[in-house]
């Protein structure tokens, strides 16, 4: 490794190169390192590559130890370089990139930054982000980049770029601009990596400023300076060049890197994604709400801030949930999680996420439907990206839809993942398909949590003793024996073919068959326990 300064006047600036150096040799990451500048300072550069050449090297990686792409690291180094070429025959570079701008420094500024303030607030704290200058407008662009990401997500009452030579604002003309949006503490941050003529003149200006605005707290934050930060930067872009990697720079994007402020994309596929100032609808041509607005359909796994995502699990096993599902779990502040939804996702949720669990086991304790609701409101009210989740599918005898209406009524957004349900994956576990050509051209669906008979029941028992189609009985362990009885007494054949299917899709998966007759006796005695799902119909006879 070849680590290339542009030189500095200044001896404090020398000796702080030289430090990092010796700190990333002694990560010993790198067999051999080597640092040199390419002008003003000793070593100069050709004795680091004759050093590096003198022990038998002839493959290197050059790093421009630059924050940005100026006129040095797009043009003075490659050039020095090239003439250490034709010094020495058969020597071969990788070039790697400038080190800015990267999540890194951000992080080494705001701790800098942190210092001067010595316990002020960040909120009462305006920053001068102060950059070399240069008459590379890239360069300069690189610059006011880094104060945007540095103020991202962090809390400062803003962040301004300024340069101290070659573009403006200057020092003194941003702490105007600074005092004139009504700043009362301003944190002046260098952006420059070690000590030198150009940060000592912003020391220099931000005390002329501060000593003719004596009502201003104005401080100069230390420089980048020495760290293991930065250390770990250019080890970094030397893995990068090594693999040839130095296309343009991709550390800010937040598909790559969680940034402050911005920490839900990481890793995920780029989609389009609605803006909250939009009108309607973000990307999207239309915006299919319902009369109110509250409805969003999600073409694109986006979880909003103060949006609820009610969301299928799918019938019990973790990877039978959907895509999408999993999606808006993975961006998801808080999870409120039923006792059927699968428990292993809750596991791989990002730290810090906050589940709560609405246990709904039947007859135990459990949430209120009423709690259950207002928790998803207060959470989404407060800002936090909400999933609902739920087993099977959300509107599938799963009360869905009364939380999206709690939620309409508390003007809160919502999203509706589908599942798949119990009903169709329960059977298919089993080896049942619910239809098939010639046996059954329809499947009814029916919850037995109210036996028939029963005055809140809402079920044509008579009608489904009469039809021919296959039945599948959710909620019906308790109810079972009465059921069949009713099927009977209206038509249903007393030898037509049950199946039960317990814990579906999970290694303790079991099915019992049984006659439509027997099946209640069966179910008694082989303690057939929630959840459970009875298929019955000659569909089950073709397992």
């Amino acid at each position: 490794m070849l680590i290339v300064g542009h030189g500095t006047r200044s001896a404090a600036g020398v000796a702080q190169f030289a430090a990092l150096v010796d700190r990333i040799r002694r990560r010993r990451a790198v067999d051999d390192v080597e640092g040199g500048f390419i002008e003003l300072s000793r070593p100069p550069l050709t004795d680091a590559v004759g050093a590096l050449a003198g022990r038998g090297h002839r493959r290197l990686v050059a790093l421009p130890l630059v924050l940005a792409a100026a006129g040095h690291g797009k043009g003075d180094i490659p050039a020095a370089l090239a003439r250490e070429k034709q010094r020495f025959p058969g020597l071969r570079y990788a070039y790697g990139r400038p080190l800015g701008p990267h999540p890194l420094l951000h992080d080494t500024l705001a701790d800098r930054i942190d210092a001067a303030l010595a316990g002020a607030d960040r909120a009462g704290t305006w920053v001068a982000l102060i950059g070399r200058g240069s008459t590379d407008p890239d360069a300069n662009a690189e610059v006011t980049k880094v104060a945007r990401l540095l103020w991202e997500g962090r809390g400062y009452a803003g962040v301004e770029p300024g340069f101290v030579s070659l573009a403006e604002p200057s020092v003194p003309a941003v702490l105007e601009r600074l005092r004139r949006l009504g700043a009362r503490r301003i944190v002046v941050a260098p952006y420059f990596l070690f000590a030198g003529v150009l940060p000592d003149r912003i020391v220099a200006r931000s005390a002329e400023f501060a000593a003719a605005h004596p009502d201003l707290d104005v401080r100069v934050a230390d420089l980048i300076g020495d760290c293991d930060a930065l250390a770990d930067l250019v080890l970094q872009r030397h893995a990068e060049a090594l693999r040839g990697d130095i296309r343009m720079n991709c550390d800010t994007c937040a598909y790559r890197v969680a940034m402050p402020g911005f920490a839900d994309k990481v890793g995920r596929p780029q989609t389009p994604h609605d803006h909250p100032d939009d009108p309607v609808g973000g990307h999207h041509h239309h915006h299919h709400g319902d009369a109110h607005g509250h409805h969003h359909h999600a073409h694109e796994a986006g979880l909003r801030p103060g949006q609820v995502a009610v969301v299928g699990g799918g019938p019990g096993p973790d990877d039978l949930i959907t895509v999408r599902g999993r999606a808006l779990l993975e961006a998801a502040d808080v999870v409120v999680a039923d006792r059927l939804a699968p428990r292993g996702l809750l596991a791989r949720l990002r730290p810090g996420v906050q589940v709560i669990d609405a246990a709904k086991v039947p007859r135990g304790p459990s949430m209120t439907q009423d709690a259950i609701n207002e928790a998803l409101v207060a959470h989404a009210r407060a800002g936090r990206r909400v999933v609902r989740l739920k087993g099977g599918d959300p509107y599938v005898f799963g009360r869905g839809h009364e939380e999206v209406q709690a939620c309409a009524a508390a003007g809160v957004e919502t999203v509706v993942v589908p599942g798949v349900s119990s009903a169709v994956a329960a059977p298919a576990l089993a080896g049942v398909p619910v239809t098939h050509r010639g046996v059954a051209h329809e499947f009814t669906v029916v919850s037995g949590h109210l036996p028939p008979g029963h005055p809140g029941s809402l079920v044509d028992w008579a009608a489904l003793g009469r039809a021919r189609g296959t039945l599948v009985l959710l909620m019906a362990v308790d109810t079972i024996a009465k059921i069949a009885a009713v099927l009977v007494e209206h038509g249903r054949a007393p030898e037509t073919p049950v199946l039960a299917v317990q814990d579906a899709g999970h290694p303790t998966q079991r099915t019992l068959a049984a006659r439509l007759d027997e099946i209640g006796a069966l179910a008694a005695r082989e303690d057939v326990g929630p959840p459970a799902v009875f298929v019955v119909g000659p569909v089950t006879a073709l397992t």
